[in-house]
């Protein structure tokens, strides 16, 4: 097959998205197979170790006429498209098949959507590109049915294809000197991964726990920060603040951290939790969305709109040894079922699926 990829989160964004779009693409470069890939970006992703299966389109402009440019594009060379980063490009495909990746349908969560733009086209994009993509991939089951109960033409063109930890060596190097002991948080800060509830219940703390282990931050400046600044800065220099790290040094402080906290108040994946799991990192999550789908029995789930519950739950690991001796041993085996190898292989079908139902009959 050819194949035609939205590959620009790849070098646009560092984290989220963009993790898995480098994942993926390191992934399907490590398997033998004979397809061929066209890679459309602003930009190259110059630090992969691609073959000459993989070609990069360069293919400048905004929004959206950039989509517009690469459907066309797309139409002519492909045999099948992979939407990895947008909801526009399948409703423009003409002679291609679409198959659009749906990361997660928060948009439509008043509990966690926001009025920012890309908010608002996500909203505004989705339903055309349920009705013309082939296939649509979501990550969970969780995602997929809150996709299907809000489209329901999703229903007969539904795959899920899980992720999986990264694969990336711990690396000190680019962090500070830490303390032994610490509480990680890690994510963009944005209203939805729900800091500063996080940082309200680690305050409530027993003074000698949060002597004992300060909360470490790990993540970019996303939007609508001014809540989470403030509850961070209140806790002054029990509180350390990272900024963006490698994936090495993320690594690395999954490896190191007491306690993970991660009471994001919805994702379509949750791909924190999962290696900080495949780490050995006793871990704390949300009992919404999709987390319980991906951490299972190998994390503690709290109700993420409860200050009281997160608190509880660090003090119960942070206080009982033998808690979280048992989380770190559950969690590698549980992370050990992912890998991208297989998401590569699941997408793969899928995108060999579409092909064949769009191609015409004799």
């Amino acid at each position: 097959m050819v194949i035609g990829i939205d590959a620009r989160a790849a070098t646009e964004e560092p984290a989220g998205r963009g993790r898995v779009a480098r994942e993926l693409l390191g992934a399907l470069a490590a398997r033998d197979d004979h397809h061929r890939y066209l890679l459309y970006a602003r930009t190259p992703w110059d630090e992969a170790v691609l073959d000459d299966r993989f070609a990069w389109r360069h293919i400048g402009g905004g929004d959206p006429w950039w989509h517009v440019r690469v459907a066309r594009s797309a139409s002519r060379r492909c045999e099948v498209f992979l939407a990895l980063d947008t909801y526009l490009i399948a409703p423009l495909l003409r002679g291609a098949a679409g198959v659009t990746f749906v990361h997660d349908v928060l948009a439509f969560d008043p509990l966690v959507a926001t009025n920012r733009r890309s908010t608002l086209i996500e909203r505004l994009t989705l339903g055309p590109a349920v009705r013309r993509s082939d296939r649509l991939v979501c990550t969970t089951h969780a995602t997929a049915d809150a996709l299907l109960g809000r489209f329901s033409r999703a229903d007969g063109k539904l795959d899920v294809v899980p992720l999986a930890p990264s694969p990336a060596v711990p690396d000190p190097i680019g962090l500070p000197k830490l303390p032994e002991r610490f509480v990680l948080a890690v994510g963009t800060l944005e209203p939805r991964k729900n800091l500063p509830r996080l940082a309200a219940a680690y305050a409530g703390l027993p003074p000698a726990l949060q002597a004992d282990h300060p909360l470490v931050v790990a993540g970019r400046r996303g939007w609508e920060t001014d809540e989470t600044e403030r509850a961070l800065t209140a806790l002054g220099d029990r509180c350390v603040r990272l900024g963006y790290v490698s994936d090495g040094a993320l690594a690395e402080l999954y490896r190191r951290c007491t306690v993970f906290c991660y009471p994001s108040l919805g994702e379509g994946f949750g791909l924190p939790v999962l290696e900080a799991q495949h780490a050995g990192a006793p871990t704390i999550t949300s009992d919404r969305s999709s987390l319980p789908e991906v951490a299972d029995d190998a994390a503690v789930l709290v109700d993420p709109t409860s200050t009281a519950a997160i608190a509880a739950a660090l003090r119960g690991l942070l206080e009982d040894r033998d808690w979280r001796e048992r989380l770190a041993r559950a969690g590698p085996p549980h992370a050990a079922a992912f890998s991208w190898e297989r998401t590569a292989a699941g997408l793969l079908s899928v995108l060999a699926r579409a092909a064949g139902a769009s191609a015409p009959t004799a």
